[in-house]
């Protein structure tokens, strides 16, 4: 039996343990593992059913990511995935954490799927210029129809565990954090009430009604103007059409097709390294990992305008209030109408309900004056680009917030160690550089200065992964980064058109690209 992988058996139930820190994932020897654990509860004659489960803090996360780019060692997840639905005892997965990619093509092939209420479903691979290569484009829409199955392998979003519930992907939610005793719970049930080996690829009633409409005609429409230049989601809209179009063993077939010509799209190849690119840029060279990182519980924000309001969302949005100081009562309160007005047009759009649009809100106190900035963890300048300016905000800051308070400015060319200079705590400043709109741009420039303490730079790069954001952190110069070569860009561009080409030609350059 594998190292990673064991099999025991409680009562009359044969419990598959996978047990391969961080995440669980799908390497070589996890899937070597199931196959033997699989086979060894086929044959324990005392097994009624058995039970899928996950040590740790999640179910199976995914490939593991050591295989990348590597040929794929026997066996391959979609020999295991079918040798599982395949099981002549009912099968249950019992899923916490994150069941990703391969991880829920492994769940859709057993025959029962329990989750607690915090878990996650997703199927990733668009993400990386891929489709779900294991079934994942066969199954997903027999339990839940063309167009939810579409939208969650077209997007790689997360579908939370109450609304997989509702979707038919799992078969039951229950509360609580012991995610064995849920999955023995609930595999004693299947055993107790007689229910049956019951395989995902067998159930057609879902594929029978969409047969024959428009669905997946209008989903390419929609992903023209959504998914202009990509393509592996078209791809993933094929795969998906095949389950409807073509029994189930021909349906897999043409997975497996529109799954390699996916491997030999460039755009895989260029995804992928940004993949790996996001989660290098993520450790900072000579920041110990250890270094000590400080409580961000409260934000304050100054300006209230396009770049502070998008900034002020992004903490509320994870439940951090924010103050936001304007210099005039009729800033604060435009500034205040478009965060709602953004809310409530995602609201509009399903995303959030109206009651998350009013938490939300609740999380902003508007204000004038900088005293209210006393007992903030952090505050973020967003007022225009004018040096003068910054340096006398900052220097009210230091006379104001508590001490250890870290004093940011999202700045996006100006130099941090003059910010700093007025301040007489240089230690505590950074530049917190968001992109525009800032509520959607993924990248945040930390920018450290000369002064800049490591416990401030470990800071802020765990607020920008607590905001969801893809936080890099960068030096002192002018633009930084990311406006470097956006300036550089730009001067190019300038010069083709003075040189003769017209500015249409200039941009389908890039959004030929």
């Amino acid at each position: 039996m594998s190292e990673v992988v064991s099999y025991n058996r409680e009562g009359n139930i044969g419990v598959i343990t996978v047990n391969y820190p961080p995440v669980n994932a799908l390497g070589q020897a996890v899937r070597s593992g199931l196959l033997a654990a699989l086979e060894q509860g086929q044959k324990d004659a005392e097994a009624k059913a058995l039970l899928l489960v996950c040590e740790g803090r999640t179910f199976i996360a995914g490939a593991d990511i050591r295989e990348f780019g590597k040929p794929m060692q026997e066996p391959t997840l979609p020999t295991l995935v079918n040798t599982f639905e395949n099981s002549d005892k009912p099968l249950v997965a019992a899923i916490h954490g994150t069941a990703l990619g391969g991880g829920l093509e492994t769940a859709l092939s057993c025959h029962y799927r329990v989750a607690v209420s915090s878990a996650k479903v997703d199927l990733p691979e668009v993400k990386l210029g891929l489709l779900p290569g294991a079934g994942g484009t066969q199954r997903l829409p027999r339990l839940t129809g063309a167009q939810k199955a579409l939208e969650m392998i077209t997007t790689g979003e997360f579908v939370g565990a109450k609304d997989a519930l509702a979707l038919g992907i799992l078969d039951a939610v229950e509360e609580g954090d012991n995610i064995r005793a849920i999955g023995m719970a609930y595999a004693q049930k299947v055993v107790d009430e007689g229910k049956p080996v019951r395989r995902v690829r067998d159930i057609t009633d879902k594929i029978e009604a969409d047969k024959g409409s428009d669905v997946f005609d209008q989903f390419r429409d929609e992903l023209k103007k959504r998914a202009r230049g990509l393509f592996s989601p078209f791809k993933c809209v094929d795969a998906v059409e095949a389950a409807f179009n073509l029994p189930f063993g021909e349906g897999m077939k043409r997975e497996r097709e529109l799954f390699m010509e996916c491997m030999e799209s460039p755009q895989r190849a260029g995804l992928i390294h940004s993949f790996f690119g996001e989660r290098e840029v993520s450790k900072v060279k000579g920041l110990p990992k250890d270094t000590p990182v400080r409580d961000v519980k409260s934000v304050g924000i100054i300006g209230a305008g396009t770049m502070g309001g998008g900034i002020a969302m992004n903490f509320v949005n994870v439940g951090i209030p924010v103050t936001i100081v304007e210099v005039k009562q009729e800033a604060l309160d435009k500034g205040l109408a478009i965060i709602r007005r953004n809310y409530e047009n995602s609201a509009k759009k399903g995303k959030l309900t109206q009651e998350q649009v009013e938490q939300r809100m609740a999380l902003i106190t508007p204000s004038l004056t900088y005293d209210d900035f006393r007992d903030v963890d952090l505050v973020i300048e967003a007022v225009f680009e004018n040096m003068a300016i910054k340096k006398e905000i900052f220097a009210k800051l230091d006379e104001v917030c508590k001490p250890g308070a870290i004093l940011a400015s999202n700045t996006s060319t100006l130099d941090i160690d003059e910010i700093a200079s007025a301040t007489k705590r240089p230690e505590d400043v950074v530049g917190m550089h968001f992109f525009s709109p800032a509520n959607v741009m993924k990248l945040l420039e930390n920018v450290r200065g000369s002064k800049t303490s490591d416990e401030v730079k470990a800071t802020v790069m765990a607020v920008a992964k607590k905001i969801k954001k893809v936080g890099v952190m960068v030096g002192n110069c002018y633009g930084f980064v990311g406006n470097r070569m956006l300036h550089k860009r730009g001067t190019e561009a300038m010069s083709l058109v003075d040189e003769g080409a017209t500015p249409q030609q200039v941009d389908k350059v890039l959004t030929d690209l």
